[in-house]
């Protein structure tokens, strides 16, 4: 039972929705969903933490960027059918299809910010 309220609670929430809308596409990196959603890195770093913890996500390193991506070897059957279920809930919202609009033109390591170790992004320093 408290595996199932869990996924419930985070799916309350408009940004991890929309989060995982945007993993049903493709694999990110915390400052593709930063630009997609146009929310601040923590904000971003907490909703994909989130859907981590209640077993959607897996993620790789590559280089220096952390890949979020659908784990869809490890979701229990039940838990697949209410994911292709927000999926078809979202299909036709139009802010879940900006997001997804801004998804194909955001970029690891956009203009004027660097990756950490985590390939999270942070303002960019300028040395005088």
């Amino acid at each position: 039972m408290r595996e199932i309220v869990k996924v419930f609670k985070v799916l309350s929430d408009e940004t991890k929705l929309r989060i995982l809308n945007l993993l049903l596409e493709r694999e990110c990196c915390v400052c593709e969903v930063v630009q997609a959603l146009e929310i601040s890195q923590s904000k971003a770093s907490r909703g994909l933490t989130a859907l981590y913890d209640i077993g959607f996500l897996k993620f790789k390193k590559e280089g220096l960027w952390s890949l979020y991506s659908l784990d869809r070897e490890a979701i229990p059957n039940y838990q697949m059918k209410i994911i292709e279920a927000v999926k078809e809930a979202l299909a036709d919202n139009k802010l879940t299809s900006l997001d997804k609009e801004r998804l194909k033109k955001a970029v690891r390591g956009n203009p004027g910010r660097e990756p950490d170790l985590a390939g999270n992004v942070s303002p960019k320093t300028n040395s005088l």
